[in-house]
């Protein structure tokens, strides 16, 4: 088995996403602010997004059903780019290494499409990728199968010939790895960059 392709996911792979960055500036009270992230602007309400409704709608809904937190809920979207810290550097070390070595690289990422561009605009290790595919973009999401048929159509533009068997791809979500598994992938659930690193070079991939 030759590993012609990495396959990667973005936020706890290469990039420090977390709503907790931004709403410690606005909610001192731990205990009160893992309420509001557990019970209001949840990952769930966020996933619809990433998964292609507008930010506006998904703002709009839950404003009317939680309007005593309408200032809160604004929030999330209107200063958004406070819960990206920025990159992880042990994962983008991974990737600059694999971009060394003149491995084929490309991205699957449950993000916004509203979002996104910010994220192009501000981290160039993202031109790395040949391609891309984000969620939002699609209105598709992982885990569904779907969305890796996309992404592996996306890899034989480039490389046509290649089977699935010979792309890895990395995520921090064991679900989502286990969903590219089941379909013929290989797959890495990113823990940490030292494992990951020794897992590609256990399939036989050098950097």
């Amino acid at each position: 088995m030759t590993i012609r392709a990495v396959v990667f996911d973005f936020g706890g792979v290469l990039f420090d996403w977390n709503p907790q960055h931004l709403y410690r500036k606005l909610i001192a009270d731990d205990h009160e602010r893992q309420w509001f992230l557990e019970n209001i602007c949840t990952q769930a309400w966020n996933t619809e997004q990433d998964a292609g409704r507008s930010l506006a709608e998904g703002t709009r809904s839950l404003i009317k059903q939680y309007p005593q937190h309408q200032a809160l809920i604004q929030s999330y979207y209107d200063r958004w780019h406070e819960m990206l810290r920025g990159p992880l550097p042990d994962g983008v070390a991974i990737l600059e290494a694999l971009h060394s070595a003149n491995m084929p690289l490309f991205g699957l990422t449950n993000w916004s499409a509203e979002t996104f561009p910010y994220a192009r605009a501000n981290y160039p290790f993202l031109q790395h990728f040949r391609d891309i595919v984000v969620s939002g973009e699609l209105k598709l999401i992982k885990p569904d199968p779907a969305i890796y048929h996309a992404s592996l159509s996306q890899v034989r533009v480039h490389l046509p010939d290649i089977q699935a068997s010979e792309v890895v791809f990395i995520d921090d979500v064991a679900g989502n790895i286990e969903a590219a598994v089941a379909l013929g992938w290989q797959g890495i659930h990113h823990v940490s960059a030292e494992r990951t690193a020794a897992r590609l070079r256990e399939l036989g991939v050098g950097f």
